[in-house]
């Protein structure tokens, strides 16, 4: 019975130094992150494998830490959209297929939302949480289907397209325009259909 109670107590202290770490404003120091990687590993020993692992794509001039720090940099000070960035890659030295030394990464999202859901539960987070960050991990890379997208899931829609900024501005310098055009052209479509929505709800008071 102590047992349990101390390491829930750990769990809960080890949660809090986490978040207090990704709440940091970022712009006024860039390192920040790396510079508590040690810290970062202890509370997720699962990242120590995405650290200095090698994307080995035309895509990607990072390796997979790097990659995430610099997302995460550009997030908005948003603790769920930060824990997603910080586990969004987390299963790709697991989910990796090497074709004449290009690394192609199938199933890498569905890969980290699984540990992000074990990472999360040893944590202490509530089922809600764990259900909204592993949504966003397990589609961070697929490109948003505006057909489907209605206001009751707005706002999870709009984290998860921030999250892709994010990871698209952390990509290879010579890919980042297309992908930004690419998802500046869905959420034009995106806030379109979301005002014409409010438009037609205003005109049936």
């Amino acid at each position: 019975m102590e047992r349990n109670f101390n390491e829930k107590q750990k769990n809960e202290e080890q949660k809090e130094l986490l978040e207090s770490i990704l709440m940091l404003e970022f712009e006024d120091n860039q390192n920040c992150l790396e510079k508590r990687k040690e810290t970062i590993f202890q509370i997720i020993p699962e990242l120590r494998e995405i650290d200095g692992f090698e994307q080995k794509s035309p895509y990607h001039s990072y390796d997979v830490w790097t990659h995430t720090i610099k997302a995460i940099q550009k997030s908005i000070p948003n603790l769920e959209v930060r824990l997603a960035l910080l586990l969004h890659d987390i299963g790709k030295p697991y989910s990796y297929q090497e074709d004449n030394d290009i690394r192609h990464f199938k199933g890498h999202p569905q890969k980290s939302a699984q540990m992000t859901q074990e990472i999360l539960t040893r944590l202490g987070y509530c089922p809600k949480e764990i259900n909204d960050i592993c949504y966003l991990v397990e589609h961070h890379d697929e490109l948003i289907d505006v057909s489907k997208e209605s206001q009751t899931n707005q706002k999870m829609t709009q984290k998860l397209l921030h999250i892709q900024y994010c990871d698209a501005y952390a990509y290879a310098p010579e890919y980042i325009e297309k992908r930004i055009k690419i998802l500046d052209e869905i959420k034009a479509q995106l806030e379109e259909k979301w005002n014409k929505k409010e438009d037609t709800k205003k005109g049936e008071r």
